[in-house]
């Protein structure tokens, strides 16, 4: 009886259905079909990729969005799965769009060696995380635009409110609104004011008693995840669960520190030109993670014996301030670095040195 034949799979995702391809292990296209994004059409595309030979890997676009069901699906059933990132423009206006065409070419692209990221599970505490930070983020969004518009109403209500309100600090603001009596003239522009301002003050309350509620669920998240982490000087609830989200439920992935700070924008980047010898801040990568990293930064250069100390020193010797944070930044990403993986291997952390 002979072997079934090798075969590598693409997927092109999108909301209502995925196209899967099939190629084999010579790049020669064997088939494409259609399947729905629903635990049924999950269980069709694995018996399809399987009908065509052994499957030894599948590509996949949109494994953060549209495919993440799907590569959980791929996972749980032994299927190693592939990122795959969006195909070249240049190289799609070559060989034309379409479903079919990014499936096979996300099956080549693995072939051919040019995809071999692997993608985040996204089927444990750290995927939790995200989707508490997604909640809480816009509540702080929504939370900043309504004080904004009290402010904006304040400065041009009539006299009689403005001068009454005007020099309060947010707080007593927020509460002396709340607790107003706004009178029931709504034609009078001043009881209409004061109205609207009742209702975004009350509002605003609201908005900050959810983001206290998303704060104290994913500290205990957080602290149950990854407790060394939390323990780091400068580093404290908001910080830790982007850097937790942008490592991922599987930051063993990463293959090392480098790629993990090259990840978070931290890797140095040459700038050198003629005499001048000299590194730059990186301006890609994930920008969130990088502002994470600012923010520890800058604690620990304001409250951190040791950090002052070192710009100090590395101010004495003649580096910028931004050069300064960049070697900082490295550092707290290393750190970082090995208490995620060591929070995954169960294993404890380094100690701070530096």
């Amino acid at each position: 009886m002979s072997q079934p034949i090798e075969v590598i799979g693409g997927i092109d995702t999108h909301t209502d259905f995925h196209q899967a391809a099939v190629i084999d292990t010579i790049g020669q296209h064997l088939a494409t079909e259609a399947f729905p994004t629903t635990p049924a059409g999950y269980r069709d595309l694995l018996e399809w990729l399987r009908s065509h030979g052994r499957v030894l890997v599948v590509g996949m676009e949109g494994t953060g969005s549209f495919g993440a069901e799907l590569g959980r699906y791929l996972r749980t059933n032994q299927i190693t799965v592939i990122e795959v990132d969006r195909p070249d423009r240049r190289a799609r206006r070559a060989v034309g769009k379409s479903d079919s065409i990014d499936a096979y070419a996300a099956a080549t692209a693995v072939l051919a060696g040019r995809a071999t990221g692997t993608p985040k599970h996204r089927d444990g505490a750290v995927e939790a995380i995200r989707g508490l930070r997604v909640v809480r983020a816009s509540a702080v969004k929504a939370r900043t635009q309504t004080i904004n518009q009290i402010k904006s109403l304040i400065i041009t209500a009539p006299a009689e409110v403005r001068e009454a309100l005007r020099s309060l600090t947010t707080t007593e603001l927020v509460r002396r609104l709340a607790v107003t009596r706004p009178g029931t003239d709504l034609a009078a522009p001043a009881t209409a004011v004061r109205l609207a301002l009742k209702r975004l003050a009350r509002r605003y309350r609201h908005l900050s008693e959810e983001i206290a509620d998303a704060d104290r669920d994913l500290r205990i998240l957080i602290a149950r995840t990854a407790p060394g982490l939390l323990a780091l000087t400068g580093v404290g609830t908001e910080t830790a669960g982007q850097l937790l989200v942008t490592a991922g439920d599987n930051p063993d992935r990463l293959a090392s520190e480098a790629s993990f700070a090259h990840l978070c924008a931290a890797a140095p980047v040459p700038a050198s030109s003629g005499r001048t010898d000299r590194h730059r801040l990186n301006r890609g990568g994930d920008r969130q993670a990088n502002r994470a990293l600012h923010i520890i930064v800058l604690v620990r250069m304001r409250h951190d014996p040791r950090t002052r100390d070192y710009v100090a020193r590395r101010t004495l010797e003649g580096l910028k301030t931004k050069d300064i944070f960049r070697c900082l930044k490295r550092f707290v990403a290393r750190e970082v670095y090995h208490h995620l993986t060591s929070a995954v291997s169960g294993t404890a952390g380094p100690s701070p040195t530096a």
